[in-house]
């Protein structure tokens, strides 16, 4: 059977906010530049963001390289 616990004393699961480094952030920052200061260029969420993007160029050069030599895969 499972353990559904953790071990005694073993601390809190979350991270708690106080405990976080706070960037320094400008007041007058747009939605936008937050967005993207938080979800894209975020440390821990960078590698993540690279395996979208890397997924989505293998998509796009796929689709490219039918478009372009899908005529060579049809037997003549």
């Amino acid at each position: 059977m499972a353990r559904r616990s953790a071990p005694p004393n073993s601390g809190p699961a979350f991270i708690p906010i106080s405990g976080q480094r706070r960037a320094l952030v400008d007041p007058n920052e747009s939605a936008f530049g937050r967005f993207m200061r938080e979800e894209i260029w975020a440390a821990d969420k960078l590698p993540g963001n690279i395996n979208i993007v890397a997924g989505l160029g293998m998509f796009i050069g796929g689709i490219l390289a039918v478009r372009t030599w899908g005529g060579l895969m049809i037997p003549a």
